[in-house]
């Protein structure tokens, strides 16, 4: 078994903290043999390879043909879209001739939309994606584009030409450690670089009904608080689970799954131990189930968790729940009643220690999809989200004096029309730290951000991400059996005592142990060139 040596971490860790703190202060379809490269059907006009975004000589609305970017992320449909891109618009034209066209999917709907969209080839321009959203699993399937490729055809190389805001401003260790192969598929939003597990809850009903919060240290300690909210308040869910939110989160059990959440194989982000195992092996999983199951059967979680399609922010926001796991950083609980309308009713408590992983610098990321017929313009708008900052609270916030109001330079309130304009996306879209803060956050937020991060332990397989190609017939099965066995056993809506070996059975006979054989000897293969 191996182990990153304490003082390359150590190092590691430093030049993170460092590169943070630079960044923070400036302003063929699967189952094909073609790499992405090749995936590149339709290459960008050429008068869009003409002249960088960036370039301080350049006159875009001259030399560029007019061009719609849509841009998919997840999210609620808002009322007052349209007014927010016709504002966005007003300045995107100006600048390179283009219009963007917000196509937000509801969570519920993402992975099964965007499959087929994949699938079929259906043309459009930038989409979020993640580690925990199959990022790895969609490149190996020719999904996105390499940005940073020089060899890319009729393209070049996105990032040098039209990127160089974003390499100004974005912490390196993003763009390194979201890599596959030394390829950047996406480019990761400027945001706070560690991960954190666990609660927002309602701080008004805890109080209105005499709760203690201050016991709770481990999940284990939700019990006798989620009894008193059942008996006391039996209109309310105690607790919201849904698939991918649960205590087997990956922030909450601390799985490093070494690239893409949707391939079997792990170690444990806040250890040492490198060996690759099965996650439903480990005593933490096995835990896990069994404590989501008691819940279950207690009438703590929603009946309808395993199909739920509300995301946990929405649930909350419909006002009839109690508690929901989070993925934590400083001022998420008054970040999140600010998009939900729920100021002064929300509270935070951290569940695990911090920790920075590979996945956690490929937790929100941008990628200009294979089909789209102007990388070039797509790669310029993801790169403004970087760098202006008036069209990145455009995206966020909505519009000055509707959705919200100034209070300070940088500073504000909501609006009269707040509630027609609350996507709640900042973490997927661009440079957080362009955005307005909220006058109930702490006006040192971004400080906050830097030493989080700088606290975080980092994982042993920090900057290694698993190529799956060589296995992409075992991962596409895998994938199939977990979807149907994760989010019912996640969420405790099955017996885990007759599921899991049912569960473990299957996902060894379509090669779960090939593929993780294959993520070990790319790990040990990575680690050897860091001793």
């Amino acid at each position: 078994m191996k182990a990153v040596k304490k003082s390359a971490t150590l190092l590691l860790m430093l030049m993170l903290v460092l590169s943070l703190s630079l960044a923070g202060c400036s302003k063929k379809e699967e189952g094909s043999s073609a790499s992405p490269s090749e995936k590149a059907s339709t290459a960008p006009s050429a008068e869009a390879s003409k002249a960088p975004a960036d370039s301080p000589s350049a006159d875009p609305a001259k030399e560029l043909k007019p061009y719609t970017v849509k841009l998919l992320y997840i999210g609620a449909a808002q009322k007052d879209e349209q007014k927010v891109e016709d504002a966005i618009n007003k300045i995107l034209e100006p600048k390179i001739n283009a219009k963007l066209d917000i196509a937000p999917i509801d969570w519920g709907a993402w992975d099964n939309s965007t499959n087929l969209m994949i699938a079929s080839r259906e043309k459009f321009d930038i989409i979020f994606t993640a580690q925990w959203r199959f990022y790895a699993t969609n490149v190996a399937k020719g999904a996105y584009l390499p940005l940073n490729d020089d060899s890319l055809k009729d393209v070049g190389n996105l990032i040098d030409k039209y990127g160089q805001g974003i390499k100004e401003n974005l912490n390196p260790s993003f763009l390194s450690g979201s890599q596959i192969n030394g390829k950047n598929y996406g480019i990761p939003t400027n945001k706070e670089l560690a991960a954190q597990g666990g609660i927002v809850y309602r701080s008004d009903i805890a109080d209105e009904l005499g709760i203690d919060m201050s016991t709770v240290k481990t999940v284990q300690d939700l019990d006798a608080v989620l009894k008193v909210v059942k008996e006391k308040k039996p209109d309310i869910t105690p607790l919201y689970f849904k698939e991918g939110e649960t205590f087997n989160s990956h922030y909450m059990a601390q799985y490093d799954t070494l690239g893409d959440d949707g391939t079997p194989g792990m170690i444990f982000k806040n250890g040492t131990e490198t060996k690759v195992v099965s996650k439903l092996d480990t005593d933490v999983y096995k835990a896990n189930v069994k404590l989501a199951r008691d819940f279950m059967k207690k009438g703590y979680i929603n009946k309808d968790a395993a199909v739920a399609t509300n995301s946990t922010q929405d649930a909350m926001k419909a006002g009839n729940v109690f508690m929901t796991v989070q993925s934590l950083k400083p001022g998420k609980d008054i970040e999140m009643a600010n998009a939900i309308n729920m100021v002064g009713k929300l509270k935070q408590i951290a569940l695990t220690d911090a920790t920075i992983s590979t996945g956690d610098t490929a937790g929100a990321m941008l990628a200009v999809s294979s089909t789209s017929e102007d990388p070039a313009r797509a790669m310029m708008v993801i790169n403004l989200l970087h760098t202006d900052k008036d069209i990145n609270n455009l995206i966020n916030f909505g519009i000055d004096g509707v959705h919200y109001k100034k209070v300070a330079d940088n500073v504000i309130e909501p609006g009269p029309d707040a509630a027609n304009y609350s996507p709640g996306a900042a973490w997927m879209l661009g440079n957080q730290f362009l955005n307005y803060i909220w006058k109930t956050e702490s006006p040192t937020k971004w400080d906050e951000f830097k030493a989080f991060n700088g606290q975080a332990k980092a994982s042993p397989a920090l900057g290694f991400t698993f190529d799956t190609s060589s296995v992409k017939t075992e991962v596409a099965t895998c994938k199939d059996i977990m979807k149907e066995y994760d989010a019912s056993l996640d969420t405790g809506s099955v017996d885990p005592d007759t599921a899991l070996a049912k569960y473990v059975d299957k996902m060894k006979k379509a090669g779960m142990e090939k593929i993780i054989t294959e993520k070990q000897t790319q790990l040990d293969a990575f680690l050897a060139t860091k001793k």
